[in-house]
């Protein structure tokens, strides 16, 4: 017996000692972006979560993902735990030997650091259908906190209070989506349509696509001082459209009670838009068309082989595009929407195109520089809902935990934090 206890006593010494060993070692968290996540929505608001607590986040840019990297809290594991997200631990020892290893010249991996999560506002109406917009959708099942502004607090000045903004699905030429034809006698329509009137009104102006011009160079001023602009389906074309029409009546007179100008089209300046130049603008007010920017009319893809691939980029040259793209798929499934893709020819030649389905002739995912800022484009309207149509039922994430085409728009979520150069030229 005593023998025994002697056994056990030296078992439990040496497993204390191994442990502490052990213990003595920094240790990290590897969250894994790659197919071993369980995921990957949740851990960008892991990642968003551990800034906000004012710990550093590294995000290994081309590396199993775009996985990230967090110094051992126990808090942080606890919450990885909660959110079902999946976790790698890493001593201290072997986290050099990966910064080592990502940091040869020859390697197209890179660090990124995050310290400081960025404030984020989502522009959208205060009567948003539940079908409307994915952005909020992820963030809410990511549970990365956000603002909801609208013109009022635009044309207030509160843009400097954030570091991103994403443009809801809108309308910025001020003919309400142009659903009259179909929606017209619709409740959610007249609310819509009277809320913006109403709105205009009190700001005083004497049209809503008025006020839409004035919010556009508001949010393009916002842009020139350093910040980050990110917008899906229509809010991408309907945005470059009104920059382009300033002083040009665009509007037929069942959406401003006066006739469109009917040589509009002469009179587009495509100097202060951000992505496309000599477009042309759809005149016929019962077109459920904006312009011929979009592809949607004339793309000749089937649901089956509706795919777009996305770019790869030098993580160490190019590291803002190679954030904006990191996934665990490059082949990326389409998806429709009232602007669904961009065709190429009217864009501008400084574009960066990140995503293409090139034998369409048509991008899906761009990005540029303006001034200070950053602004990417994304069409389609939802990524996991292939023909979204009004009065569909919101996705529910919980289905499409690990969806690629959702990470794109996290990655944008998340890009202002990093602390990088901007890509070269």
């Amino acid at each position: 017996m005593l023998l025994f206890k002697r056994y056990i006593q030296r078992s439990i010494l040496l497993f204390l000692f191994l442990f502490g060993s052990f213990q003595s070692q920094a240790i990290h968290l590897l969250i894994p972006m790659d197919d071993q996540q369980e995921n990957h929505l949740k851990a960008y608001g892991i990642a968003y979560w551990t800034l906000e607590k004012a710990i550093e986040v590294k995000w290994l840019l081309n590396y199993r993902g775009g996985s990230f990297l967090i110094a051992y809290d126990q808090s942080i594991e606890n919450e990885c735990l909660i959110r079902g997200v999946s976790i790698e631990k890493m001593a201290d020892v072997q986290v050099n030997s990966l910064l080592s290893e990502i940091a040869r010249p020859e390697v197209n991996q890179d660090a990124v650091s995050m310290q400081k999560a960025p404030k984020i506002a989502v522009y959208s109406p205060p009567n948003k259908q539940p079908w409307d917009d994915a952005v909020t959708l992820v963030l809410t099942y990511a549970e990365i906190a956000y603002d909801i502004i609208y013109d009022e607090e635009i044309l207030d000045g509160k843009l400097k209070d954030y570091d991103w903004l994403h443009l809801h699905h809108e309308d910025f030429t001020g003919q309400y989506g142009k659903f009259f034809r179909s929606y017209q006698h619709m409740p959610w329509y007249q609310q819509e349509v009277n809320t913006n009137k109403q709105l205009a009104q009190k700001l005083g102006f004497l049209k809503v696509s008025e006020m839409k011009q004035v919010v556009t160079r508001e949010i393009r001023n916002y842009l020139t001082k350093g910040g980050f602009l990110f917008a899906m389906c229509a809010a991408t074309d309907t945005y470059d459209i009104a920059l382009s029409c300033e002083g040009v009546d665009i509007c037929e007179s069942m959406f401003d009670g006066d006739p469109a100008d009917p040589h509009m089209n002469e009179k587009l300046d495509f100097d202060h838009t951000l992505a496309f130049t000599d477009f042309q603008i759809e005149t016929d007010p019962f077109e459920y068309e904006f312009s011929n920017i979009d592809a949607t009319p004339t793309r000749k893809v089937p649901q089956h082989q509706d795919y777009f691939t996305l770019f790869d980029f030098s993580a160490k040259w190019d590291p803002v595009p190679t954030m904006l793209t990191q996934n665990h798929q490059k082949l990326i499934k389409g998806f429709m929407g009232q602007t669904t893709a961009f065709n190429n020819e009217v864009l501008k030649s400084n574009v960066l195109v990140m995503g293409e389905n090139k034998a369409a002739g048509e991008s899906r995912y761009i990005h540029g520089e303006l001034g200070k800022g950053f602004w990417t484009f994304y069409g389609g309207h939802d990524p996991e809902d292939y023909r979204h149509l009004v009065g569909d039922p919101p996705t529910d994430l919980s289905l499409y935990p690990n969806s690629p085409g959702y990470r794109l728009i996290l990655n944008n979520v998340l890009f202002p934090a990093a602390k990088k150069k901007k890509q070269k030229t």
